[in-house]
This record gives C-alpha cells, structure tokens and sequence, in this order.
C-alpha cells in the first residue's frame, strides 16, 4: 500500500506543484487548503506525514502542529514557510515538527526529506507480540530508568512509554549510543538531521529541551542529559545522589 502525504497549503501553484511530483513518486496525496480543514483531514484520512505550509487561513501551521500534538495525532510534519525567518522555524520545531524547509524551494529535495522523515518512521510499526518480547530483551538500551528500544522506535521512562516525534527519538538514540561522549551541536546536526544547518545549532537545544521535559525529574539540574558549556551535551549514566 502506498504512503499517503497530506499537502496542506494555500497557494493553489504549490499545491498542484507537491501533489504531481509526490503522485509521480509513487505516493498517495491528499490535500487542505486552510488550518480547519487540516486537522479535519489529519483526522479522518490518518496520513503517513503532513507537508504543512506555515501562513495559512483560519489557523495557521503553528496553531495546526500545536493542535495535532496536543490531540496525540504524531504524524512527522514537515514544515514550509515563505519566511526565512529563525524565530518561525525555532518555533515550529518547539511545537513539534520534525523538519523544516523555506520556500522557494525544489520538488526534488522535498520529495528527499519526505523519503527520509517517512523512512526513519517506518521503524516504529509495530510487531508480533512473541518477536516484540524476544527483541525487548536481544535489543534494547537501557540508561537508568530510560529504555530504548531501537528496532521498534519506542522509548519508555520509569516503564511509561514516552511520546517522541521523529527528531527527538533519534536524538536520544544517537545521545544514548555515545553515552558518556561529549557531542558538539554540530556533530548533532550532522549526524541527525543529515544535513547542513550550519549556523542553526538552537534546533539541537529545542530538541533537547524536549527530551529533557520527558525525562528529567527537574529540567534545572538533569542528571541524564548534561550541557557541557561551550561544547555541547552528553546522556550519562544517573548518579545515585542525583
């Protein structure tokens, strides 16, 4: 069965632009052409991933991420923007998508990150409950009260599964595979999102936040995810007075 993208813009050019080139990529499109109308789709057509403009009529993509995350609906979101703007594209990543692109830009390279976002999801369907539990105790890494199960992108704090998008999971795996490793935020950008956003090195601290919202007793003083001043961050092994 095909993946089905959801194309939320509207600029009936870009639309009609996204729709032919995905088609012609082999996936299944469905599109919005205002906020509303995008959280009704989300909820009636279940997509794969959402391609969601920025400036949008009677609710704009902030709102609509904001509005998917907080109803539990987490499918990857790519947003798009006409303004090259740091503040917009921090702030869409804080609300949860999980990547970003400013227009004007190329067919090809957004069908690249969409092969790509749906690429890295596609690893978290699920499995028969017998090969679940004989990969639960073959394949997992397990960090304090933190459980990562990579196979199946799930990852569970003091045994509660947590809700991470995309970007956030392979950031905690990637911290997680270099436990005690101090990681530049260049380093991070490189190895998980792929390619270069030199100069956007506070997209690393927004995903960390996250992540330390999610697993850390008191976000001021994490005990798992450390910032090491003027170089980046590690995930360590909790101390027993910390």
């Amino acid at each position: 069965m095909n993946k089905k993208i959801l194309v939320v813009d509207d600029e009936e050019s870009i639309v009609t632009l996204l729709s032919y080139n995905l088609e012609r990529a082999g996936y299944d499109v469905v599109t919005a052409r205002d906020g509303e109308e995008a959280l009704e789709k989300a909820a009636s057509e279940q997509p794969d991933l959402i391609v969601l403009d920025l400036m949008l009529p009677k609710m704009d993509g902030i709102e609509v991420c904001k509005q998917l995350r907080i109803q539990k609906m987490m499918f990857p979101i790519l947003m798009l923007t006409a303004k090259d703007d740091e503040f917009d594209k921090v702030l869409g990543l804080e609300l949860g998508a999980d990547d970003y692109m400013t227009k004007p830009f190329s067919p090809r390279e957004v069908g690249a990150r969409v092969k790509a976002i749906l690429r890295r999801a596609q690893q978290s369907q699920p499995v028969p409950a017998q090969e679940e539990k004989e990969e639960i105790i073959a394949d997992q890494i397990k960090i304090g009260e933190l459980r990562i199960l990579p196979e199946h992108y799930e990852v569970y704090f003091q045994e509660e599964r947590l809700e991470l998008t995309p970007k956030e999971f392979e950031l905690l795996l990637y911290l997680a595979k270099h436990k005690g490793r101090v990681l530049t935020r260049d380093l991070l950008l490189s190895a998980v999102w792929n390619y270069d956003f030199a100069g956007d090195t506070r997209i690393v601290d927004v995903h960390i936040s996250h992540l330390r919202d999610k697993i850390e007793k008191n976000t001021k003083k994490p005990t798992y995810i450390k910032t090491i001043r003027g170089l980046g961050y590690k995930l360590e092994e909790p101390k027993p007075n910390e």
